[in-house]
C-alpha cells in the first residue's frame, strides 16, 4: 500500500478543515475529535496508509516544538502580579486544586495498579493533571457563561501545564536513574536540580530582555508588525535552545520566558499572542493527528477494567473533588463549582508530555501507563467536546439576568 508522508497529509487535513472551520463552531464535533479520528483511521486501526511511531524523530520534533510554543504563549498571556495579588478563582484552582488533583490521582491509582512502581504511578497522575480549555472551546467563548467562570477555566488551563512540568520532570529523572543504573539516584537528582535552576534563569532572561528589545524597537518604528508577531516563536525557541545548551531544562525555560516577557505595549503583546496562538493551534492539530495515529493503536490492547475505572475517575472524582475543595468559601453556586470541575479536559499538554516521556524512557515497560493516559485523553476529547455547548447553554436558564453574575 502506498504510504502518505505525515507532514503532507497533516498539512492537507489542516487546510481542508480550515475551509469549514466556521461551520464547525456551531457543531458539537471539535477539531480535536476530527484529527484524532482521522489519525486512527489512517493508522494501524484503519486503512494503515501512514507509517509513524511514537518514538520517531518526526513525532518528537513536532511534540517538542509544540510544547515549547504552547508553554511560552500560555505563560505570556498571564498577568502574574495581579493573579497573586487578587488570589481569585484561578489562583485557587492552580495552587490548591492542582496539587490536590495530583495527590488524589496518585492515591486512587495505588490500589488499582499494584504492579506499577510508585514513580510510574506518580508520573501518570501528574501527566493527567493539566487541563486543556481548547477541548471545550465553547465554554470559554460563550457569552451565556459568566465572565469570571470563563476566565477561571481559561487561566487555569494556560498556567497549569507549566506548573505541572517540574514534578513530571522529577519523576522522569527518578525513573531514568532506575532504568539506566548509571550515576545513582544522587546524580540524577543533582542533574534535575540543575535543570530547575538554569531553565528558569535563562528563560526569564531571554523573555525579559527579548521582550524589552521588541518593545523599544516597536515604539521607535523600527520593527514591522509582522516581525513583532514572529517574536513569539523566536523567543520561545531561543529560551529552549539556550537552556538546553547550558544543561537547563528547555521546556521550563520556555515557560518562564513567556511568564517574564518584557513587552509592556498592549498592541505588541496582542500581535505576539495572536501569532503564537495561531501557530500553536496548527501544531496542536498535528499532535492530535499523531496521537490518533500512533498512541491509540499502541494503547488499545492494554485497556482493561482498571484502566477504564481510573480514566473515568480521573475526569470526575479526581478532578472535581479538588476543584470543589479549592473553591470552598467563594460563594459560587453548586452548579458553577460542578461546571468548573467537569470542564477540566485532558488534552494537548497530557499528549505532549506523554510523547516526550515515551521518547525519554522508551515504550518497553511503560505500556500500562501509556494505555491509561491515552484512554483518559481520548475519553476527554469526545466527552468534553460534545458536552461543551449544551452545558454552557444551561447557564442561560439559570442566569436570566445577565447583569447579576455576582454569585453564578
Amino acid at each position: 500500500m502506498f504510504e502518505v508522508p505525515i507532514l503532507i497529509f497533516g498539512a492537507l487535513l489542516i487546510f481542508a478543515y480550515g475551509l469549514f472551520s466556521r461551520m464547525s463552531e456551531r457543531s458539537p464535533i471539535s477539531a480535536a475529535m476530527v484529527f484524532v479520528s482521522v489519525g486512527m483511521a489512517a493508522g494501524p486501526l484503519g486503512y494503515n496508509f501512514i507509517a509513524l511511531g511514537m518514538t520517531s524523530a518526526t513525532a518528537r520534533v513536532i511534540a517538542e516544538l509544540t510544547l515549547v510554543l504552547v508553554l511560552f504563549v500560555d505563560a505570556s498571556t498571564i498577568d502574574l502580579p495581579s493573579l497573586i495579588k487578587v488570589k481569585a478563582l484561578p489562583f485557587r484552582l492552580l495552587f490548591v486544586g492542582l496539587p490536590l488533583t495530583m495527590i488524589l490521582g496518585v492515591l486512587v491509582a495505588i490500589p488499582l495498579f499494584q504492579g506499577m512502581g510508585l514513580w510510574t504511578i506518580c508520573l501518570m497522575a501528574f501527566i493527567l493533571s493539566p487541563t486543556d480549555a481548547a477541548l471545550g472551546q465553547p465554554v470559554v467563548t460563550s457569552p451565556v457563561v459568566p465572565k469570571k467562570i470563563r476566565e477561571a477555566i481559561n487561566v487555569e488551563s494556560g498556567l497549569n501545564d507549566g506548573i505541572a512540568l517540574p514534578p513530571i520532570l522529577a519523576c522522569v529523572g527518578a525513573l531514568s536513574a532506575i532504568v539506566a543504573h548509571t550515576g545513582g539516584l544522587q546524580y540524577w537528582l543533582m542533574f534535575t536540580l540543575k535543570q530547575f535552576v538554569f531553565g528558569p534563569l535563562l528563560g526569564s532572561l531571554v523573555g525579559w530582555v527579548g521582550g524589552r528589545l521588541v518593545d523599544r524597537a516597536a515604539e521607535r518604528g523600527w520593527m514591522h508588525p509582522t516581525f513583532q508577531r514572529l517574536a513569539a516563536c523566536s523567543l520561545a525557541i531561543l529560551a529552549f535552545a539556550l537552556a538546553e545548551k547550558f544543561h537547563g531544562n528547555g521546556f521550563i525555560a520556555a515557560f518562564f520566558g513567556g511568564l517574564m516577557l518584557g513587552v509592556k505595549t498592549h498592541a505588541v503583546r496582542e500581535r505576539i499572542h495572536e501569532f503564537g496562538e495561531a501557530e500553536g493551534q496548527q501544531l496542536a492539530l498535528f499532535v492530535f493527528l499523531i496521537f490518533g495515529l500512533t498512541a491509540v493503536p499502541k494503547a488499545i490492547e492494554h485497556w482493561d477494567i482498571q484502566a477504564w475505572i481510573y480514566a473515568i475517575l480521573s475526569l470526575t472524582f479526581i478532578r472535581m473533588v479538588p476543584v470543589a475543595l479549592s473553591l470552598k468559601g467563594t460563594n459560587l453556586s453548586r452548579f458553577s463549582v460542578t461546571f468548573i470541575g467537569w470542564f477540566g479536559p485532558r488534552g494537548i499538554a497530557s499528549v505532549l508530555y506523554l510523547i516526550i516521556v515515551v521518547n525519554e524512557l522508551g515504550l518497553q515497560g511503560n505500556e500500562r501507563m501509556l494505555s491509561i493516559i491515552v484512554l483518559t485523553v481520548l475519553l476527554s476529547i469526545f466527552l468534553h467536546g460534545t458536552t461543551a455547548v449544551p452545558l454552557s447553554r444551561l447557564y442561560k436558564d439559570r442566569l436570566p439576568d445577565r447583569a447579576n453574575t455576582a454569585n453564578p
